[in-house]
């Protein structure tokens, strides 16, 4: 009984707050922290998306230097527009000006994809990275997101997102590490981290 009564308080809770949420508009959604998981994260609503017949587009950047699970899966959809920048892991090319130039390529195809209003999501794997390593403009970045069609939503992955998206974001999950295989000896696993 006394559990019943607590359910029946935890609903009225919960149909108010389903009630005040009136606004429905595009989202842009913020996965950031050292620990693992803010790619998988959005992959998997890119997966849930496509689950609802929306055509979705994603630049990973930072992850050209390899194929992925995620990109050899999702490129068999036609709903999906998938885009790679070219040099990859900035540890591997040790060529700064390289890696800007991959950047605004990565860049100009994300600006494609967030200026057209038939894609419903789009999936900027890792930009946090590149803005941490001054790569990209935060400004120009913010400006974008701000000007992407209202219903459209974006999800941003990547380490050390900067002050001023996690502002402008409508959610951020900090991702907590707290043990990875890795520090163990444990080499990267195929289906797991790539």
């Amino acid at each position: 009984m006394l559990h019943k009564i607590r359910m029946q308080r935890y609903k009225s809770i919960v149909d108010a707050a389903v009630a005040r949420a009136t606004e429905e508009r595009g989202l842009i959604i913020v996965l950031t922290g050292n620990g693992k998981g803010k790619s998988s994260s959005g992959f998997g609503m890119l997966a849930r998306a496509l689950g609802h017949g929306f055509n979705v587009g994603v630049v990973q950047f930072l992850k050209g230097s390899f194929s992925t699970g995620e990109e050899s899966f999702f490129r068999r959809f036609p709903e999906v527009q998938y885009y790679v920048m070219e040099t990859g892991f900035t540890w591997e090319t040790q060529d700064k000006k390289k890696d800007i130039a991959a950047a605004e390529m990565a860049w100009t195809q994300a600006e494609s994809l967030l200026n057209n209003p038939k894609i419903a999501l789009v999936l900027l794997d890792e930009l946090n990275i590149v803005l941490k390593l001054g790569y990209l403009s935060l400004d120009r970045i913010l400006d974008m997101l701000r000007k992407r069609p209202p219903p459209q939503h974006v999800i941003i992955t990547g380490r050390a997102a900067p002050k001023g998206l996690i502002e402008l974001a409508d959610t951020v999950t900090e991702l907590l590490e707290v043990k990875h295989a890795f520090q163990s000896g444990i080499k990267a696993q195929k289906g797991i981290e790539f």
